[in-house]
């Protein structure tokens, strides 16, 4: 018995050991003269003492003024490298992109997946739901006529209910949120909810609350000090919406299962079944029930918020520049008429296709990109980064990069017109970031945005609440993992 004690105490001992050496030969790393360069860190919370914890991205962008496009901060005990700019995050995303291909491990979100799913996974486990996720959303029409059909449906669902609101101001957050979510739920499950659906409402409620939360100076100090979970409430909260989200899709699992048909796929969940029916001899098998929960989970939320919080920044900006949105009309008036759009149609509205393009370069909804992780031992413009270093790619200063736009700061539809009017791309328009690790849903993305906008704008004349000025709109962000509007009512008119 003595022994057995003797020898647990001298194995921990020993782990503890090659704890400290593993984390004395990253710092060594770190240390290192080639290591890129960044602020002096204080003791135990590092550089956390000049962050604005409630818009980190701003302080980066600050001090990639002073220490160039890859530099070094310190979170807490967590060293971080910063690429800033169009032509570094394109270097390490694109023409590196295996080697940065990896997702940080930060506490709340390894939590919240425990693994599983696309966003926050690695690996083996990461690239086989992104091929599959990838696949079966093309498979059920993603970026074709099929899914086109069910977006212009909805499209008539959310016009009919703000038409329903008779001009009075209103908050478009939750009835945004309830159109596209729809649009990703008859992907996810084959059918869509009311918008005023109890269930529907409460997945929602828990999704934008998660994201929200996800980006809170709470949760950001949980990431850094884990140990400090008892005095946060912020991350309990996730793992409590978390829960009552999964509870639902288990419902939504077991009814499909019962009426699974191989030959008639009607949505994610019966190719999910299939795949997990395929697979069930193979004991290494990744279609199991847990990462099904946390797929869903991903693309349902990720589906959701980025788009609409993207359509709302539309509108907004629309109310707060009317001669933008009279223009936008104009061109929709000469093309459509009264004709609902088509993905068709955006060809021949250049001006359109500008502003809806111009939204989401200067909405800016994920800053600072999902964190990603180093694969192996890398160099990136003379510096050395370890492998398993944490990843910043400031998105924000790509879509504000002041060598690769006209007027980064300013709603400037123009950034993407050429001297005749024509549209024209810009490669540093990385909304949806770039490389492995990109948007899954980026076609669908892109559909919904121009035909729910054009739309809406279609249909409506939007303007400031009474008593409020277009200019006197504000255009600051709302504190969360992504960047939405803060929140606001808005008047709307039927057009003639």
């Amino acid at each position: 018995m003595e022994w057995t004690a003797l020898t647990g105490i001298f194995l921990v001992l020993a782990l503890t050991l090659v704890f400290i050496m593993k984390i004395k030969n990253f710092w060594n790393f770190c240390n290192r003269k080639d290591f890129p360069p960044g602020p002096r860190p204080l003791p135990v919370i590092g550089n956390l003492h000049i962050m604005d914890l409630k818009r980190p991205s701003r302080t980066l962008l600050e001090l990639s003024e002073t220490y160039g496009p890859v530099f070094s901060i310190q979170m807490g005990f967590t060293k971080m490298v910063v690429l800033s700019g169009y032509e570094m995050v394109k270097e390490a995303l694109v023409n590196q992109a295996d080697a940065f291909a990896d997702r940080a491990e930060v506490p709340a979100f390894e939590e919240l997946s425990r693994g599983n799913g696309i966003l926050f996974s690695h690996g083996e486990n990461w690239k086989v739901m992104r091929r599959f996720a990838l696949s079966t959303l093309r498979d059920l029409g993603m970026g074709k006529r099929v899914i086109e059909d069910q977006i212009v449906e909805e499209c008539g669902h959310l016009i009919k209910n703000i038409d329903s609101q008779k001009g009075k101001p209103i908050d478009l957050t939750m009835i945004m949120n309830a159109a596209v979510a729809n649009v990703i739920v008859s992907i996810l499950l084959g059918e869509r909810f009311g918008y005023e659906d109890p269930q529907f409402t409460r997945l929602l409620h828990l999704i934008n609350e998660t994201i929200k939360l996800a980006g809170t100076p709470s949760v950001m100090i949980y990431n850094l000090f884990p140990t400090l979970g008892f005095l946060l409430k912020g991350h309990k909260t996730l793992l409590q919406n978390r829960d009552e989200f999964y509870a639902f899709t288990e419902v939504a699992f077991t009814k499909h299962l019962e009426t699974l048909d191989r030959n008639d796929q009607r949505s994610l969940i019966d190719a999910f079944l299939i795949r997990q029916q395929e697979e069930k001899s193979d004991t290494k098998s990744y279609f199991n029930t847990d990462n099904f929960k946390s797929l869903v989970s991903n693309l349902f939320s990720a589906g959701m918020d980025t788009t609409s919080s993207t359509l709302r920044w539309g509108i907004l900006l629309m109310t707060k520049y009317p001669k933008i949105q009279q223009k936008v009309q104009e061109e929709i008036e000469k093309v459509l008429g009264s004709n609902p759009p088509r993905m068709e149609h955006r060809s021949k509205m250049p001006y359109t296709d500008a502003v809806v393009h111009e939204i989401q370069r200067f909405a800016n909804i994920l800053p600072m990109d999902l964190p990603h992780a180093t694969t192996a031992d890398v160099t990136l413009k003379g510096y050395f980064i370890p492998k398993g270093t944490y990843i910043i790619p400031l998105l924000a200063s790509v879509l504000k990069d002041k060598s690769q736009w006209e007027k980064p700061d300013a709603f400037y539809p123009e950034h993407f017109l050429d001297a005749e009017g024509k549209f024209v791309k810009n490669e540093a328009f990385m909304p949806f970031s770039a490389g492995r690790r990109m948007c899954v849903g980026e076609t669908l993305a892109k559909m919904e945005l121009f035909l729910f906008f054009t739309s809406l704008l279609q249909r409506f004349n939007w303007h400031p609440a009474p008593g409020v000025s277009s200019s006197d709109l504000d255009l600051t962000p709302a504190v969360g993992l992504t960047s939405g509007p803060m929140p606001h009512k808005i008047c709307v008119a039927a057009r003639a």
